[in-house]
């Protein structure tokens, strides 16, 4: 994948390319932000974590100025989200869950269409428009309608569209929802190519992967409030010292082994995706070895075992309360 090039330079005097402070949004009587702080420094990749209607969304569109707060600020390379909204809205791009492309056109016309209505001359409209296919491996699709593209085609002529002009702040809302793994990779390869280009990135997403594999940082915001706050490796240290992780031979012997777990480790075991795995905090080996003799002399084949840090998902279930929903129902927040 090509590096991408960003145009431009700093534009304020601040350390950070975003400010947030104490921002507050409610609809009536429902409070959905009660009060974030957080801050994202220039050319860096900070994922924001939360469960369905924990207030992601919104914040996202407050900070790309579709939504004005109720009480609080927020500062994009420090110009005022509300009092400074038009500067905000040229140095900023929001590429929400669900591609915003015309599946009428085709994807070269969707980009010179988009980069004439930002200013750009014909031919240059149409030279951004193949740099960009070029880059996002859609050249030879550049010509058939988007109705016709897969969904992970889609997603990537999403995100060029949303850097024709390249811009200071990327907004990235669940982008890879509902695509399949190599899809998802691919976006992946993309945002890690804009961020090395000096594009500052902002990510929500529900996908633990794909936060542990692009973010610097990680927030996790939980009923509109920031609940943690730091690197992967300091949210991973902050809820145990360590984590067992059990992969048996046969799946429908994993309730049976949840069971003994949860008896020798003094913990509820998490399930993993995978059917035949599960996990729990356990620091001492002692106690590990002695939970691995249990359950073999309870006829559980084990295939594999380790013993390390906890994952992300482990992460999120202690800080939340509950599992990162199943991503085949992830929707997009209503409010």
């Amino acid at each position: 994948m090509e590096t991408f090039a960003v145009s431009g330079g700093t534009t304020a005097a601040s350390d950070y390319a975003i400010d947030v402070r104490n921002l507050r949004k409610s609809y009536g009587k429902v409070e959905v932000l009660k009060g974030v702080n957080f801050q994202v420094r220039r050319g860096s990749l900070l994922a924001l974590l939360g469960p369905n209607g924990a207030g992601k969304t919104t914040t996202v569109r407050i900070l790309a100025t579709l939504l004005k707060p109720t009480s609080g600020t927020a500062y994009i390379f420090g110009h005022d989200i509300v009092r400074e909204a038009k500067a905000v809205q040229q140095l900023v791009s929001l590429t929400g869950q669900f591609a915003s492309v015309d599946e009428e056109l085709t994807g070269r016309e969707n980009l010179v269409m988009i980069a004439r209505l930002l200013g750009f001359p014909w031919r240059q409209a149409r030279s951004r428009a193949d740099e960009l296919l070029e880059a996002f491996d859609l050249a030879e699709a550049g010509n058939r309608l988007v109705k016709n593209y897969s969904g992970g085609m889609r997603r990537r002529l999403d995100i060029a569209a949303s850097i024709v002009v390249a811009p200071e702040i990327l907004f990235l809302d669940e982008p890879t929802t509902g695509l399949d793994p190599r899809s998802r990779r691919q976006v992946w390869e993309i945002v890690r190519s804009l961020q090395a280009a000096g594009t500052t990135v902002l990510l929500t997403t529900q996908y633990m992967e794909e936060a542990d594999q692009l973010a610097e940082r990680v927030i996790i915001i939980d009923h509109g409030t920031v609940i943690a706050n730091g690197t992967i490796g300091e949210l991973k240290a902050s809820v145990g010292a360590g984590t067992v992780r059990v992969r048996l031979h046969d799946p429908q012997q994993r309730d049976a082994a949840a069971a003994i777990l949860a008896q020798t480790l003094g913990v509820q075991p998490y399930l993993e995706a995978d059917p035949a795995a599960l996990s729990a905090q356990a620091s001492d080996p002692e106690l590990v070895a002695s939970t691995l003799t249990r359950l073999t002399g309870s006829g559980i084949a084990v295939s594999d075992y380790a013993l390390g840090q906890p994952s992300l998902d482990e992460v999120f279930l202690a800080l939340t309360g509950q599992p990162v929903e199943d991503e085949t129902h992830q929707t997009e927040e209503v409010v």
